[in-house]
């Protein structure tokens, strides 16, 4: 089965269910600044999730681009992936447990093809607050599997949420897939890493809301959110060892045969696997209508690492020519028919990969310098040391591998295993600050947060006016002490400029304006004049929000009653972000 036929499989199974097509989210969190990339289907439907009326009603379905990092030295095994796509659907205080598991196992045996002798599941075995979940163990053993098949795990396995502090969360139900290894040991099971459990899908089971004290109250609206994994059930469907022999990737790899004169075998696998995988997620990065390019820092950092990573492995393919732009436009062949943001950004995305190998080119330059210098200052039976190492690494983005090699030049060894540990410690640091920077949670909308967003409905529309209908917004970041918002611009902004745009904010602002909104197809607020952030994540059904005469605008919220609650606009900084695209810094006093 192609690709295509299993994301049309699922949507038409979910659909003939009454589920509505809701379309898929940005890869970047839209005024989210609790995580650098969305990570899972649920996380643009949060809102949703905690009771806001859905446009599209209370059953959905989609597939969702998403962005995992944790595992990025993995890539290259038969599974982990750093982009990858979920297959959702949800129930929004429709229907739930029962209904919910019967319909994952009515797809995954009846369309997939999974024999039910093949799954293994895990249930929620209780706490102290909280009972064991027997409604899932007595929904699946209806199904007919066997004690055997299934596994009770308490919070560390079972337990889903909430994402920030308090929220929406309750027990889950794992799926896995079980193949043809020999258990590891008496007690191997889906929560053992030995391979012979491959997870392919989660039921959620939303029943509880967590409040500051630790406590649990039962939700009032009771929501299911199913995620279930599109390329691992492509491997099953096509009774495949591993992602990259689908279609997904063997077109890349078979191309990186022909440029490098190489044949794909277990010798050169990872540098085929990691340079195949890193260049369809920093194609997808890159195409995202929220504008991000390679760059030091959250977003940027972690796609720079994948194409600096990319570049490295085509380096011990022997392939020192830069071949991303030909790679890349391979990729955005492949799935433009799915995803029109690829195509629509392809001259984006081939600029940035250009400028990005040159600068890497630059790095590996600088680093050469660096190494030559560490090692000519060495005695006889000198080991470079592993602190030298891990700082030409982490400084000047010189890559292990090769100040080994050239280290090995001069007759030289480097101290490997001090290396790893400076780069474990690195890692932990860079963990601890991840979990510091999302501990906020997803939707810890905060009054002032809330009138920014506001905001920015407001000088959206005063740059159209000032600038030009040509000015469009390309993303938008929000805490609750500033916003930031990109728009489509190809020069810097004058000071009078800056000005006039800043004064009819506040103009609009001290007008007591109500914003108000009503809920009509994508057509009719198309025709109303209506402006969206990225048209082609908006489901049929939408939300147009309304400011007096001056601003009309596609969005799903949260808002301010009035524009008075906003107080005084003040525009306190104006860059560039990217090639065509202009930052605005702006506060609320």
């Amino acid at each position: 089965m192609k690709s295509n036929e299993l994301r049309q499989m699922h949507l038409k199974f979910y659909q003939e269910r009454r589920h509505q097509l809701a379309a898929a989210a940005s890869l970047i969190p839209e005024n989210d600044g609790s995580v650098l990339y969305v990570s899972a289907g649920m996380q643009p439907l949060i809102p949703y999730l905690k009771g806001k009326k859905h446009p599209q009603g209370k059953r959905l379905t989609n597939i969702q681009r998403c962005i995992r990092t944790d595992d990025i030295d993995e890539v290259g095994d038969d599974y982990h992936l750093t982009m990858f796509e979920m297959m959702g659907n949800w129930s929004l205080g429709d229907y739930f447990k029962e209904e919910a598991i019967k319909m994952s196992f009515d797809f995954l045996t009846g369309h997939i093809g999974i024999e039910p002798c093949r799954l293994a599941v895990t249930v929620y075995k209780g706490n102290d607050q909280v009972p064991a979940d027997l409604e899932a163990v007595k929904t699946w053993q209806s199904l007919g599997l066997k004690d055997s098949q299934i596994f009770y795990y308490g919070d560390d396995e079972n337990w889903w949420g909430p994402v920030g502090e308090t929220g929406p969360c309750g027990p889950d139900s794992e799926m896995f897939y079980i193949n043809d290894l020999e258990d590891c040991c008496t007690s191997c099971g889906p929560a053992c890493d030995c391979g012979k459990y491959v997870e392919i899908g989660n039921n959620v089971f939303m029943t509880y809301n967590k409040l500051e004290d630790g406590s649990l109250v039962e939700l009032d609206q009771k929501n299911i959110d199913v995620g279930l994994g599109f390329e691992r059930l492509l491997i099953i469907k096509n009774n495949l060892e591993n992602v990259y022999e689908t279609d997904l990737f063997m077109p890349t790899i078979k191309v990186l045969e022909d440029l490098s004169g190489l044949v794909y075998d277990t010798s050169n696998q990872k540098y085929f696997r990691v340079i195949a995988e890193h260049m369809r997620a920093s194609v997808f990065i890159l195409s995202d209508p929220s504008g991000i390019k390679p760059t030091n820092s959250e977003q940027g950092y972690i796609l720079r690492r994948l194409i600096r990573r990319t570049i490295r492995m085509c380096f011990k393919l022997g392939l020192h020519e830069n071949i991303l732009k030909d790679l890349a436009g391979l990729i955005i062949d492949q799935y433009k028919a799915v995803y029109d943001q690829l195509e629509v950004n392809k001259a984006y995305t081939l600029d940035q990969l250009d400028m990005e190998y040159k600068k890497f080119s630059v790095s590996l330059e600088s680093g050469l310098k660096y190494v030559h210098k560490y090692l000519n200052k060495l005695n006889d039976h000198e080991v470079l040391s592993g602190k030298d190492a891990f700082k030409l690494y982490d400084t000047y983005g010189f890559p292990l591998e090769l100040t080994v090699e050239v280290a090995n030049e001069y007759g030289k060894s480097v101290d490997v295993n001090q290396f790893e540990r400076c780069f474990k410690e690195h890692q932990g640091k860079s963990r601890s600050g991840s979990v510091n920077k999302f501990k906020g949670g997803l939707s810890d909308h905060d009054d002032m947060s809330i009138k920014l967003h506001t905001a920015t409905h407001l000088l959206n529309a005063a740059l159209r006016k000032v600038l030009g209908d040509s000015v469009y917004q390309r993303g938008s970041h929000i805490n609750s002490e500033r916003l930031r918002f990109d728009f489509s611009f190809d020069r810097k902004m004058t000071r009078e400029e800056i000005d006039e745009v800043e004064g009819l904010v506040n103009e609009v602002i001290s007008n007591d304006l109500d914003v108000t909104y009503d809920e009509m197809s994508l057509d009719q607020a198309r025709k109303l004049g209506a402006i969206g952030v990225f048209e082609s994540k908006y489901d049929d059904k939408v939300k147009v929000y309304r400011m007096g005469d001056f601003s009309l605008e596609i969005c799903g919220g949260p808002h301010v009653e009035n524009t008075s609650e906003l107080g005084r606009f003040k525009i306190v900084k104006e860059q560039s972000s990217s090639s065509g695209v202009r930052r605005i810094k702006a506060v609320l006093e």
